[in-house]
């Protein structure tokens, strides 16, 4: 994109002169805050490119997920948009975070450190001048805070290259701004967690039905979090099917190798059979709707009784009488009379 300038000489000579707009990557969320920013820099001259971070715990194709909200704000704002996922090597750095969890099992440091390697890396390949964010000065207790934003900003290898145009008047000068690109006077000053100035800037800027702060990270949901540090206590290396087991279903921690899960209605049913991998079993009551249960592990026969009185109970099997329960395991097939469980029988199994 280019600005186009006009430099008259005498009457019969114009010179015209094109200047390409300087770059910037912006990291992209469904919320309103990173739109601001984008908003920002698109104001003071900027082309703005934007990446977007997926990884195993957001909701990013979860029907209208964040991934949905993300495109549809990209177009919006008229910037090209990049998605990178972070994947195995996500799952890695969650099993020794650095700079450790929050109150779920939310690494945000490490996690914020991971995207802006990424965006740095999209702005090396494009050319761009910096990196913006949404971040808010002392919005979010764990990683947006001043000496949590520096250190997110030393282990990513980008002091003085981010910029965040919604609280950076309150911040040290970047590059940009001693290099003369950015004025902070057109900088904001916000700080914490209320967001009157926000909505005020979306209706200056025409932002329609601002949406809430970016979010849909479910390693900051306690209960999930619960779930997900004894998956990690377990497991050596957890795997994307294990992470997508963790999403669904009642937990339950049957002992040190073995895992059980219960669905909590048809869909959980159908996506658990989708995520059986060769060893899991598969228990399901025969005459009576209920859920479909998976047992995984290295002991996981050891329990088939136990599962089977529990698969019963979340039925609608009658409660005082033997049923039929049958059990898949790869090709072969089987079947458990037994009773349900009675309910202090099995809670304290219960993640």
């Amino acid at each position: 994109m280019y600005d186009v300038k006009f430099v008259y000489g005498n009457s019969d000579q114009i010179v015209v002169t094109e200047e390409k707009k300087k770059k910037v990557v912006a990291l992209l969320s469904g919320g309103l805050d990173s739109q601001l920013a984008v908003r920002m820099m698109q104001e003071q001259g900027f082309e703005v490119s934007a990446v977007a971070i997926k990884t195993p715990f957001c909701d990013f194709d979860c029907g209208r997920g964040c991934g949905f909200e993300i495109r549809e704000r990209s177009d919006d704002l008229n910037i090209n948009l990049k998605t990178v996922y972070l994947g195995d090597e996500y799952i890695e750095m969650l099993k020794h975070p650095k700079h450790g969890i929050g109150a779920g099992f939310n690494p945000c440091v490490d996690c914020r450190t991971m995207m802006f390697d990424a965006a740095k890396k999209h702005m090396d390949e494009i050319g761009a001048e910096f990196i913006i964010s949404g971040e808010v000065l002392g919005q979010r207790p764990m990683s947006q805070h001043g000496p949590a934003l520096r250190t997110i900003e030393k282990e990513s290898d980008l002091v003085g290259k981010i910029v965040r145009p919604l609280s950076a008047g309150l911040l040290p000068p970047t590059d940009a701004e001693k290099d003369g690109l950015i004025k902070r006077e057109n900088l904001g000053m916000i700080k914490g967690r209320q967001r009157k100035i926000q909505i005020q800037m979306a209706k200056e800027y025409g932002i329609e039905n601002p949406p809430n702060a970016g979010g849909g990270c479910l390693l900051t949901e306690p209960q999930f979090g619960i779930k997900a540090k004894d998956l990690f206590s377990h497991t050596e290396t957890p795997t994307i099917n294990d992470i997508d087991l963790l999403k669904i279903g009642r937990h339950f921690r049957l002992d040190e190798e073995t895992k059980f899960v219960v669905g909590r209605n048809k869909d959980e049913n159908e996506m658990i059979k989708a995520i059986a991998l060769p060893g899991d079993i598969l228990l399901e009551a025969k005459d009576y709707v209920g859920p479909v249960s998976i047992l995984r592990g290295k002991n996981a026969k050891d329990h088939l009784r136990f599962a089977s009185s529990v698969t019963l109970r979340y039925s609608d099997a009658p409660k005082d009488q033997q049923e039929i329960v049958t059990i898949k395991n790869d090709n072969s097939s089987e079947e458990i009379s037994t009773k349900s469980i009675e309910e202090q029988d099995y809670t304290e199994f219960r993640i």
